[in-house]
């Protein structure tokens, strides 16, 4: 009686077991099937075959990008002593940019990988402004670490990745080419997994064969996913040196905003010197052209009276009267004449058809002989424009007060994204930034405010001249 309970009872636990694996089979049923599909299907989707090209043309570009960086470093290192190292330094910081570019490219038509591109090369004018800016060029040397990189990426890639689409195709054809004692050309990890006495010679007959088929099935759905793995790191990678790293975005982000405050204080400045010269200005010029036309009315009024006796009240009533009109008239023309110069000092009225016909202006107006050659391509922004016309000037100012010069030039040049200006005149020179106090005490401004845009200001002034002033610009803030 008590074995029958006990072997009712094991029939009971194992019928629940059963039913309990039975739900559990089922439950995974749908995601078992859509495993399966995934894997049936992966070999011919359109991502796997963009991830083979990138992973073959990037490997194809990993060899040349690498030469080309360890020939141009190893040139440049070992001629580092001279400046033409430096030169073939920069170049391969420069060429290592290009070659990040590329493969950023490339991610971005064969991967979908949307990677941000970083600030586009902004080379300061000159070859020394050049070579300065190529050496601290971030993205470059980033760049060329990625480079780097690249090449065990794609030997793993190469190894780990596109091997298995060799050895699938080899090993699926291996019934129709395969003979007595040869064996599939097979390499990379695949070697690794079956090893070596697996695909050696010497192995023949009907099982081999189907073997060597079954092996190339698995080869052939499982190469997706080995070509996903080793391309998976190569985006990891490409994310960490191709994009901009976050200190060059808080940077880029930090200039936006600079710009915008610069370009609205520019914008804030044109306004209100329109509302100067269009209301307060006019309003003016009207009370100034009335109390003129009441000085006249005086006039007419005393002719009038005739020459009558005179009442002694009325006479010196008259002349105080004449009096606070000449006052009045006289202190409303020195108000336009303040505040036109004040209006002109927030916005000049010349840089409204651009910087060529304000520096011709100020070229004309200056009172030493001036030469001016100018060569823009694009317009600057507002901002900039202001700043490069009070620069000039300014220093032509203190060429005309102080240098004791005979004559005098402006050149203005575009160099890229770039604006330089060239002052120069053949004074006594001895002007300082630093001689506070001094005939060059304004260059302190100019110097601070060319810097709030990132530019440079540098003067060169020995005793006795010449004196050369030059300006760097960004064409945007």
């Amino acid at each position: 009686m008590m074995g029958i309970e006990m072997e009712d009872g094991g029939v009971q636990v194992r019928s629940r077991l059963k039913e309990i694996l039975t739900a559990v089979a089922g439950a995974r049923e749908p995601q078992v099937r859509a495993t399966a599909r995934t894997i049936i299907r992966e070999p011919f989707a359109r991502q796997t075959w963009s991830e083979l090209a990138f992973l073959s043309i990037g490997a194809l570009f990993a060899v040349f990008g690498i030469a080309f960086v360890v020939i141009t470093l190893f040139a440049g290192v070992v001629l580092a002593i001279t400046f033409f190292g430096l030169g073939i330094i920069a170049l391969s910081v420069r060429g290592a940019r290009g070659f990040g570019g590329f493969h950023r490219q490339l991610a971005r038509s064969y991967l979908g990988e949307d990677i941000e591109d970083p600030d586009e090369f902004t080379p300061r004018p000159g070859f020394l402004g050049w070579l300065q800016s190529t050496l601290r060029d971030r993205t470059g040397w980033r760049a060329m670490a990625y480079v780097g990189l690249k090449v065990p990426l794609a030997l793993l890639g190469i190894l780990a990745g596109f091997a298995f689409w060799w050895d699938a195709f080899f090993c699926l054809t291996f019934p129709v080419w395969g003979g007595s004692g040869s064996s599939p050309a097979v390499y990379g990890l695949p070697q690794v997994l079956f090893g070596t006495n697996f695909w050696s010679g010497g192995h023949s007959g009907f099982l081999y064969e189907v073997g060597v088929f079954l092996a190339g099935v698995v080869f052939f759905f499982a190469a997706p996913w080995a070509v996903r793995a080793t391309v998976y790191l190569d985006r990891r990678v490409l994310r960490v040196l191709l994009s901009p790293d976050p200190v060059a975005l808080r940077v880029r982000s930090l200039e936006r905003a600079r710009a915008q405050t610069v370009d609205s204080s520019a914008a804030t400045l044109r306004r209100i010197e329109r509302d100067l010269h269009d209301g307060t200005q006019a309003q003016l010029v009207a009370l100034a052209m009335r109390l003129g036309m009441a000085k006249e009315k005086l006039a007419e009024y005393e002719e009038l009276a005739g020459p009558a006796a005179p009442d002694p009240d009325r006479t010196r009533q008259l002349d105080h009267v004449r009096q606070l009109v000449d006052d009045a008239h006289r202190g409303a023309k020195e108000a336009i004449i303040e505040l036109r110069d004040l209006a002109r000092g927030i916005h000049p009225p010349a840089l409204d058809t651009g910087l060529e016909g304000a520096l011709a202006t100020l070229a004309a107006r200056n009172t030493i002989p001036t030469q001016l050659t100018i060569s823009l391509v694009g317009r600057p922004t507002p901002a900039i424009e202001a700043i490069a016309y009070f620069c000039v000037a300014e220093l032509l100012a203190n060429v005309a007060q102080h240098a004791d010069a005979a004559r005098a030039s402006i050149t203005c040049a575009q160099h890229g994204r770039w604006l330089r200006l060239v002052v120069r005149d053949d004074g006594v020179g001895g002007a300082r930034p630093s001689s506070l106090g001094s005939s060059s005490s304004g260059l302190t401004g100019l110097t601070d405010r060319v810097r709030a845009v990132d530019g440079r200001f540098d003067i060169v002034s020995p005793l006795r001249g010449p004196t050369v002033v030059t300006v760097d610009l960004p064409l945007h803030a």
